[in-house]
């Protein structure tokens, strides 16, 4: 098998056209919404205000961020479609490509070393066709030669990809082994009920008295800010059975909701010694942990430490964190929640089962919920001691659950590495 050394302008051409996102030339047409890994071409009809591309039935279309990951892929459809110009689309010569082999050959570490060598910023820069047109590769001369690579590593990947779907769907099931916990944990189900015994110690009822008795207290002493009377609960709202000493109650009957307020930009910075931290939204809360990267010096909402930060409008709805530091201003698109009576983690646990009913709630162009569909949710009350039980049995389940999407994570990465194995050994000269 020979190989010689051509630039991929050779046998690409690139579809060279412009359009503003108004322009007639591609009015009505449909567009591009992502190319997954997989190559797999996803279509919407939703507008953009993006600059487009045309794109033609046999293109071969490349998403300049992901090329190296497999985003790329030959569009097949009838009807002209258009693409963000973070795409490019090329005509090619099946003459000089085979194009299988060549988007196998967008995928290897022959590739991405070529862009390391001949594009300033390698496959950290988004590549557009000026980038990709001029690269110098080294491929078989022969069609048929390259067909004969595709065959080895259709062969070959076939096992491959089999791990990774598997491992894939392994993932998924740690995710809904997370939901079912959670879901078990709050209808009393994870921790042993012992029925041999009479009830005894206080019960979720007589706490759900003692909390509304001192939130009372402390409303008429001014010190806790009087809500809406809250609707009693219909029978048809009870979702599931709890266990005789629990009791249903709403959400805002236990704990204290403090909404943010936004800041006009002079009066926060990114400088840490300039006052206390300022929490603007989702971006602030990454795998139940909060992020500070602003402060102000003239904080008017606040969450203190101890408190429960729950993501309330944009993309985020539903995130949420405890915050860990002395106290901090939130913005409108956070609420603080805090209870004295219950132990945070424990509404934690509530909270986490309810991000998806969150986001369905959310509605407009900016998804967002409001006091009331936090305050009025129907939570059960257990037992303290109860509670404490839960948290404590949660948290030894969910490290387990850590450590089995670890390991599965890391199967995936020796996955991905002997996929990489199998195209050099192809492409190897």
């Amino acid at each position: 098998m020979s190989w010689k050394k051509v630039k991929l302008g050779k046998f690409l051409k690139v579809r060279d056209n412009r359009f503003k996102p108004n322009d007639v030339t591609i009015a009505n047409l449909k567009r591009i919404d992502k190319i997954d890994f997989s190559g797999e071409i996803f279509i919407s009809d939703k507008p953009s205000n993006t600059d487009m591309i045309l794109i033609k039935k046999g293109d071969l279309v490349i998403s300049g961020i992901n090329v190296e990951k497999g985003a790329m892929a030959v569009y097949t459809g009838e009807e002209d479609i258009t693409a963000t110009i973070h795409y490019s689309s090329y005509s090619f010569d099946e003459s000089e490509i085979d194009i299988e082999f060549l988007k196998f050959f967008l995928k290897s570490i022959e590739f991405k070393n070529a862009l390391k060598e001949q594009v300033p910023g390698g496959i950290k820069t988004e590549i557009k066709p000026k980038h990709l047109l001029p690269l110098v590769v080294e491929i078989p001369t022969e069609i048929s030669d390259q067909k004969e690579v595709v065959a080895i590593l259709k062969m070959r990947n076939s096992k491959v990809e089999a791990i990774s779907s598997e491992l894939t769907h392994q993932l998924t099931l740690v995710k809904k082994l997370r939901q079912q916990l959670l879901q078990d944990a709050v209808e009393g189900k994870l921790v042993e009920q012992n029925k041999s015994r009479k009830l005894s110690g206080e019960t979720g009822s007589e706490l759900l008295k003692k909390i509304k008795a001192e939130k009372a207290k402390l409303i008429a002493e001014g010190k806790l800010k009087k809500e809406k009377p809250l609707p009693p609960i219909k029978p048809e709202e009870i979702p599931f059975e709890i266990p005789e000493n629990w009791v249903w109650c709403r959400l805002g009957e236990i704990l204290e909701l403090i909404s943010g307020q936004d800041l006009v930009p002079s009066e926060y910075n990114e400088n840490k010694e300039s006052g206390i931290p300022y929490i603007t939204g989702a971006s602030n809360l990454e795998k139940g942990e909060v992020i500070l990267n602003r402060w102000t010096s003239k904080p008017r909402a606040f969450a203190l430490k101890g408190d429960l930060l729950l993501t309330c409008k944009g993309s985020g709805v539903g995130k949420i964190a405890i915050f860990n530091e002395k106290e901090a201003h939130i913005a409108r698109q956070i609420m603080s929640i805090r209870s004295k009576w219950l132990p945070i983690e424990f509404i934690r646990i509530f909270l986490e089962l309810q991000t998806e009913n969150f986001r369905k709630q959310a509605k407009s162009l900016i998804p967002g919920i409001d006091r009331g569909t936090v305050l009025t949710l129907i939570f059960p009350l257990p037992p303290s001691a109860e509670q404490n039980r839960i948290i404590q049995m949660v948290s030894e389940l969910m490290k387990f659950c850590d450590q089995l999407e670890a390991s599965i994570k890391e199967s995936q990465e020796q996955n991905e590495k002997l996929l990489q194995q199998v195209l050099r050994e192809a492409l190897r000269k």
